[in-house]
């Protein structure tokens, strides 16, 4: 998705902001230390989040001076001068009077606005935030450390276990991730930026809060402590606080519509109800044969090696195939395709790759309606290519009657394997195999 980006002048930097959607109030989503207008729109989770709430508001976003489009900095910028940059953009936009999204330091600004322009603030939303930096994010006994692994590793995706736990071994969000890294901001940027985030301390403001205010925070969050939501919960009056399971930092990351929905109902007086997307998707299942004898004979660090070979070799297969990666699944993936002729070649390439690392796959493909909730499918057609996977023998790629209707004419040789009764179907399904060496 792309969406225009404009600058909004502060002082004498230039803020750059985007603004999507058309509801009827208008919310500023004010970002953590790091962000890119731009980059934004590539991952998917982070897409429908931002969707989600521009489907109620007016969305405005912007990256912070010496962040992500914005202007540099020649020095360290005070918390005041982050906060009118929220001032400058909102008159760019011509907004009189906003709700505003903070997100995690992004929330200090976010409160500091909110006392100093109540005028202006309709509303004040803060999740994953925090009233004092060395109380509960990091104590200054453990800021170098902090600081040593940005000069060293800033720009390759490490800084990820301290912000998104749960997405660490996914390879594709590690690089997506990795790149934020560097189109954020530079290693010395950041440990300015940290640096001048280490004193933050905006506890004596919060009784002067008197805007309607929701405080959310995640269980267990790595990154800030849940002690600093329920601190500002506390101590901002009649703040509505509401503390959600999960182990991720990052907002859109995990649960992504129940955070949401809590900020829609708090903003808007009603809560979205959520029918599922349903689609038509080629679906493809991968798997390991005798991946259980394979270990054992390989031993646990051998196995782990191949194995990460493995995911590494179908993750390229699928971004050559333009295929997504729903999830893995010990050994082997599950993954969708807006295409079933692409799905059957990358399954004939996926076999054909692990062939080469002397393992045995078998892939089974099916199109049909699914639904997608959030990062995860379901439906019969997932249920069906699941089952005709099994059935599948090893190195070989089995497909549904439909597919092989469906790729007529691309020049994908299927051949009849016959006919099956699949576990869970009322009927019996006539499947076909690919002829090998099609997986260009």
């Amino acid at each position: 998705m792309e969406v225009e980006v404009h600058y909004a002048r502060s002082g004498n930097l230039r803020i750059a902001y985007q603004v999507i959607g058309n509801g009827p109030l208008d919310l500023v989503f004010v970002p953590g230390f790091i962000s890119n207008l731009d980059h934004y729109w590539d991952e998917p989770t982070l897409a429908h989040f931002l969707s989600r709430l521009s489907s109620f508001s007016r969305l405005i976003l912007f990256d912070k001076r010496g962040t992500g489009l914005s202007d540099r900095l020649g020095s360290l910028p005070t918390l005041e001068e982050r906060m009118d940059d929220v001032r400058a953009v909102m008159d760019a936009v011509e907004s009189k009077r906003a709700a505003l999204f903070g997100i995690s330091e992004g929330g200090a600004m976010s409160t500091l606005f909110a006392a100093t322009y109540p005028e202006r603030t309709q509303a004040l939303v803060l999740y994953g935030a925090y009233g004092h930096f060395p109380s509960w994010v990091l104590p200054p006994d453990k800021l170098p450390a902090f600081l040593e692994m940005i000069e060293q590793d800033w720009g390759t995706g490490t800084s990820l276990k301290a912000f998104a736990p749960s997405k660490v071994s996914d390879q594709r969000f590690k690089r997506w991730w990795a790149r934020f890294e560097r189109l954020g901001a530079s290693p010395s940027a950041v440990i300015a930026l940290m640096q001048m985030n280490s004193e933050i301390d905006i506890r004596h403001i919060l009784p002067a809060i008197r805007v309607p205010t929701l405080v959310l925070h995640r269980t267990g969050d790595p990154r800030v402590s849940v002690e600093a939501g329920r601190y500002l919960g506390a101590a901002i009056s009649g703040a509505k606080y509401v503390e959600l399971p999960g182990s991720d930092h990052v907002a859109w990351v995990g649960d992504v519509d129940r955070l949401t929905d809590e900020i829609e109902e708090f903003l808007t007086g009603a809560r979205a109800v959520h029918e599922p997307d349903r689609v038509l998707a080629t679906v493809l299942f991968t798997d390991i044969v005798e991946s259980t004898k394979k270990a054992a004979e390989l031993g646990d660090r051998r196995w782990q090696s191949l194995l990460e070979q493995h995911d590494q070799a179908i993750r390229e297969e699928l971004a050559r195939y333009w295929g997504r990666e729903i999830k893995t699944l010990g050994d082997g993936f599950l993954a969708t395709f807006d295409g079933p002729a692409r799905a059957v070649r990358c399954a004939s390439a996926i076999t054909e790759t692990a062939a080469s690392l002397g393992l045995e796959v078998r892939c089974g493909v099916h199109t049909g309606e699914i639904e997608i909730k959030g990062e995860d499918i379901s439906g019969i057609a997932v249920h069906i290519a699941a089952r005709i996977a099994a059935l599948a023998g090893g190195g070989k790629v089995l497909v549904s009657r439909t597919v092989r209707d469906l790729v007529a004419g691309s020049g994908l040789s299927l051949e009849e394997r016959g006919e099956f009764a699949l576990k869970g179907l009322n009927e019996s399904m006539r499947l076909y195999t690919l002829a090998t060496g099609q997986g260009a």
